[in-house]
């Protein structure tokens, strides 16, 4: 009921003000649709703006054919989603449901109106977040999943569409709901990707599924930039919102989600302004938005592996799989670190499988009423500790040394202690992992000796080494493989490398403060010196 309440506040009919439908009117052409006609196929690209002048549009179930929801748009109403200021596809079909009138404005001209008029620009966003938002709390696309607590495949999938906040719908392959029997009936009740109207997705991948759904930018071979942000967390995203609002042409290329390792973490209490805490993933997204709205591309789930700087000053990314090349006068580069993987057997094989490196609400689903490990001192540990306390029946936080106090805030040890869902494990290590498929326990090795448990997740939080073998030489890096930056390597700027043009933010970056907020702070900031960079070029080239 809360979600279908929300969909219907995201329905109502608040109307643009006479002048900016008018500026719409500029910049579009009429069209009329017939009862019945289809406006727009599932899965079609975003690349007009729709304004309903009279009629009505409906939203079309794609299995039945049936109308979808009580709700529709009328006259005032605009059609579309966030995902219009990235160039996105339609999570679902709509079509006329009686005779009906538009304005049709192509995508480019409303973007640019929009950045010209930001009252329009707030209006239009503000609706489009919220459907976003519904459609996403709803499950309402063209994208199902079947069985992803079964196979690390489409577990791969659904952990990069939640992260990503990208609407799809999951079924377990227990589920006994019709629309789940059906969905099993035309999987072979395998576990499987569904898009469109029954297609099953062969070797479903988050690169694939992002590919339908147009988040896989088509990036012209040497498509040119002010700005290339590699790296979507806190520190990129930044980047991306100032970039933007600078007027830079700027891109930014995420390997997995937006967010970073902050997109991970279920509560984030001590940044500033949100006194009762907030999700990594949700704070995110937020600049997220800010960024699209000021022009920034993001292209996901796409990875860069080599950088190189051509004689004419250019920095050229390659990007994996078929090689598309980008190029930009200045990079910022904002990777953070990976994740740090423990020596044990199978380990690799149960990835996805039980064995998680993020403590969400979707790994949090799969430990429910069962017991949880996790490896690790630190508040990342911490923290998914509580958060896995709500579901399994009991987490176990393992720790090498035999205390918190130098790695985790005093606040976070103090309720760990305190719960009676969580056992802290001192002295201690996980030595093997059992189970098929899927992990169904691990042993543990104590000073008083071996034991083993029944668990189904275990949470590997030991740290991050730096992701920087991208680089390619380019830039100086510390005894750690942190990017150096400031004086210390002539950069004009504390963010500047060695190589002038090339900046770092956040954790990559030798010396910085590990904390969100810090990150954010620094991907503020050094925008201001890739302008100068930017402007120092742009003078060289008229000369």
């Amino acid at each position: 009921m809360e979600t279908f309440a929300a969909e219907l506040e995201t329905m109502r009919r608040v109307p643009l003000s006479d002048a900016h439908v008018a500026m719409i009117r500029a910049i579009g052409e009429e069209r009329h649709f017939a009862a019945g006609d289809t406006v727009v196929e599932l899965g079609d690209p975003m690349d007009e703006f729709i304004y309903v002048l009279e009629g009505e549009i409906e939203v079309v179930n794609p299995w039945s054919g049936d109308r979808l929801h009580e709700s529709s748009l009328g006259p005032t109403q605009f059609m579309g989603e966030i995902g219009f200021l990235n160039r996105g596809n339609y999570f679902l079909g709509m079509r006329a449901a009686q005779d009906t009138r538009v304005i049709a404005a192509p995508r480019d001209d409303m973007l640019d109106l929009m950045s010209r008029v930001p009252e329009l620009s707030d209006h239009v966003i503000g609706v489009f977040a919220a459907r976003r938002r519904a459609q996403f709390e709803g499950q309402n696309s063209f994208v199902k999943l079947i069985g992803a607590d079964r196979d690390p495949a489409v577990q791969r999938v659904e952990s990069f569409l939640r992260r990503n906040r990208l609407p799809y719908e999951s079924h377990d392959l227990d589920d006994r709901d019709d629309e789940a029997q059906a969905l099993c009936n035309l999987t072979g009740h395998a576990p499987a990707v569904i898009v469109g109207k029954g297609e099953l997705m062969d070797d479903p991948s988050p690169r694939k599924v992002a590919r339908r759904l147009g988040l896989d930018l088509s990036v012209c071979p040497e498509a040119e930039f002010d700005v290339l942000i590699v790296g979507g967390g806190p520190g990129g995203v930044a980047a991306a919102v100032y970039a933007g609002a600078e007027g830079l042409c700027a891109l930014l290329v995420e390997d997995t989600a937006v967010g970073g390792q902050a997109g991970t973490s279920s509560r984030i209490e001590n940044y500033m302004g949100f006194p009762t805490g907030i999700s990594g993933a949700d704070l995110v997204y937020r600049g997220e938005i800010q960024a699209l709205k000021f022009g920034t591309r993001f292209v996901m789930p796409r990875r860069v592996v080599s950088l190189e700087r051509r004689p004419d000053g250019q920095f050229c990314a390659t990007l994996d799989g078929e090689g598309d090349v980008v190029c930009a006068r200045t990079v910022v580069v904002a990777t953070g670190v990976q994740y740090r993987r423990l020596p044990l057997d199978r380990l690799e094989e149960l990835e996805g499988a039980g064995v998680y490196y993020a403590a969400t609400d979707m790994e949090a689903r799969f430990c429910r009423n069962s017991q949880a490990v996790v490896i690790g001192g630190g508040n990342s540990a911490g923290q998914a500790a509580m958060y896995l306390s709500r579901t399994a029946s009991h987490v176990h936080v393992v720790v090498r040394g035999d205390s918190l106090a130098s790695s985790m805030s005093e606040y976070l040890a103090s309720r760990l202690a305190h719960d009676p869902a969580i056992t802290v494990r001192y002295n201690c290590s996980v030595t093997e992992l059992h189970g098929g498929n899927k992990l169904e326990a691990v042993t543990l090795a104590e000073p008083g000796g071996e034991s083993t448990i029944d668990c189904a997740g275990l949470f590997v939080m030991i740290g991050a080494a730096p992701n920087t073998d991208w680089l390619s030489g380019l830039v100086a890096l510390d005894e750690q493989g942190f990017v150096v930056t400031g004086e210390g390597v002539g950069g004009e700027s504390q963010y500047e490398t060695s190589q002038p043009g090339i900046f770092a933010v956040g954790d990559v970056r030798s010396g910085s403060v590990k904390r969100v907020a810090s990150a954010v702070g620094e991907g503020s900031v050094v925008i201001s010196a890739a302008w100068n960079r930017v402007a120092q070029q742009l003078e060289r080239e008229d000369a």
